[in-house]
């Protein structure tokens, strides 16, 4: 299991853009991934589940990778998130 923690600079939080670039990535991969934002977890090849977390900007989210190909999905998660 790795993990990932990533501070949301969108002024607007995790709205439908961002989380929707977090689902189209993560659906790519057969690991889980999951993001926590406080108590709230949301598995995160669910955009229903990702914009439920409503997480606003400044918030630290922590991304878990569990699986066969997580080293794979790590990295692609992590260029996703860098590009926001």
């Amino acid at each position: 299991m790795r993990e990932y923690l990533y501070e949301l600079k969108d002024p607007l939080g995790l709205h439908a853009r961002p989380a929707s670039m977090i689902f189209m990535e993560a659906r790519k991969y057969s690991c889980s991934i999951e993001a926590q934002w406080e108590s709230d977890k949301a598995d995160c090849k669910s955009l229903l589940a990702l914009m439920g977390l409503r997480a606003k900007r400044g918030s630290i989210i922590r991304f878990l990778f569990d699986g066969e190909d997580e080293e794979a999905a790590i990295t692609a998660l992590c260029a996703v998130l860098e590009e926001m």
